[in-house]
């Protein structure tokens, strides 16, 4: 078993370069099943949720060369498959979107139910709704499968009756080929549902409004490869401005698009920290106790559901109380107990947390229960006094590149170790 180790107490300084953004690169990549072509996608971020989806388009029969190790071309003509089965599927949360992409091809679609970070109830019924409108008949099989299939894909208006990512950008993937003319209302805003738009109109589609609560997509015949690059990753530049503050460092964010940040950043700010924009990045200075703040995460342009972890370890160290409403998901406070450990005072009640700022907090052996928890626990090690052990690091690496080495690159102590798991500490016990 793998853990990070952290000693804490170093400021964080220096540069860091932020990578391709993990929630577009996972829509993206089943987009190129639509091309029917060969495609060359570049700043692809290397952590294992993209490797976990190439993997699945390879065994349907796509064509994968790695140009370097975040640039691919993929070419997606032999794909010869509709199904993607369980064992597949539970790798990441993102391969429902297969579900969209397959349909949109071959009118047919076969998938699992996904894996990924548990966060609360999590249900595709608005995935399915956009896609009934479109004309398909969606039924839940066995082993969890859905099976999405029509005759033929017609546009027509969807309304979504909550504020959906996945729902949206589904919705996206199985309209292009659609016959027709598809507005999807009240559709999520995020910057991801951007690129993935960008990435389509530059394969051949027509899709405009992205960005909007009002999407509209005119259906077309045929699609075709392009080259493209991602854009940079918000959720991983939030978390190093965050740590930068927590830490009271002072690191300069490169490869950023500070629009996409201006949540964060204005959050930040309250809390007493010095910001500096420049075209392409930030910098973030932090020479004293942090304030108090409130926050509510809202859908984009509000503050991201995604942040809120990472936030609530800046605020344990903030003079006063802080308030942190969670409106997106039912169960992102599960990291209280590990914050608890290390000495933080934190209440839950449902889907809010009263934070009660202290002094400091202390190493203590902890666990990444989901990707930005993890974040999260890594933020809390370096501003701890003493040594922190983090478990469960596989969250963490579904979604940061190279974190060790960027951390570390920024003054941080910190190094990924191979412990015994408890099998392994009985087994050498007994001998």
């Amino acid at each position: 078993m793998d853990k990070f180790v952290i000693t804490g107490g170093t400021p964080l300084t220096g540069e860091v370069t932020i990578s391709g953004a993990k929630n577009a690169v996972v829509a993206i990549l089943p987009a190129t099943i639509l091309a029917e072509d060969v495609c060359r996608i570049e700043n692809i971020p290397n952590i294992s949720d993209v490797s976990a989806m190439i993997n699945i388009l390879s065994i349907m029969g796509a064509h994968v060369k790695y140009i370097n190790k975040n640039t691919i071309e993929i070419d997606t003509r032999y794909i010869n498959s509709y199904v993607v089965e369980h064992e597949l599927s539970k790798q990441l949360r993102a391969s429902y979107y297969l579900i969209g992409a397959l349909l949109g091809r071959f009118n047919h679609a076969e998938v699992a139910m996904p894996g990924g970070c548990y966060l609360g109830v999590r249900p595709i019924d608005q995935h399915i709704k956009g896609f009934e409108a479109l004309g398909a008949t969606v039924t839940m099989e066995e082993n969890a499968m859905v099976n999405a299939r029509a005759d033929k894909l017609l546009g027509n208006s969807i309304y979504l009756d909550v504020v959906s990512v996945g729902a949206t950008i589904n919705c996206m993937l199985a309209a292009v080929k659609a016959k027709g003319l598809t507005i999807i209302e009240n559709a999520a805003k995020e910057p991801h549902i951007v690129d993935l738009a960008n990435f389509l109109n530059t394969l051949g589609a027509d899709i405009r409004g992205a960005g909007t609560d009002v999407i509209k997509i005119r259906g077309v015949e045929k699609l075709h490869g392009c080259e493209y690059s991602i854009i940079p990753d918000q959720i991983e530049a939030g978390t190093y401005m965050v740590a930068a503050a927590a830490t009271k460092g002072d690191v300069l964010v490169k490869n950023v698009i500070p629009k996409h940040l201006e949540s964060i950043t204005a959050k930040l700010i309250e809390c007493g920290v010095e910001i500096t924009e420049y075209d392409d990045s930030i910098r973030v200075r932090m020479t004293r106790r942090p304030g108090k703040c409130n926050i509510k995460t809202m859908p984009h342009p509000g503050f991201p559901t995604d942040m809120q972890p990472q936030f609530s370890v800046l605020l344990s160290q903030a003079k006063g109380m802080s308030i942190i409403s969670e409106s997106v998901w039912d169960n992102r406070f599960r990291y209280a107990e590990q914050l608890s450990r290390m000495g933080a005072v934190i209440h839950v009640d449902g889907k809010t947390a009263v934070i009660e700022g202290v002094d400091g907090l202390r190493g203590a052996p902890i666990r990444a229960d989901d990707l930005r928890a993890g974040a999260a626990m890594m933020i809390a090690g370096f501003i701890a006094g003493g040594v922190t052990e983090i478990e469960d690091i596989h969250h963490i690496e579904r979604g940061y590149e190279n974190v060790v080495e960027k951390f570390r690159a920024l003054g941080a102590n910190i190094e990924r170790r191979e412990f015994p798991d408890d099998d392994q500490k009985i087994q050498l016990g007994a001998g």
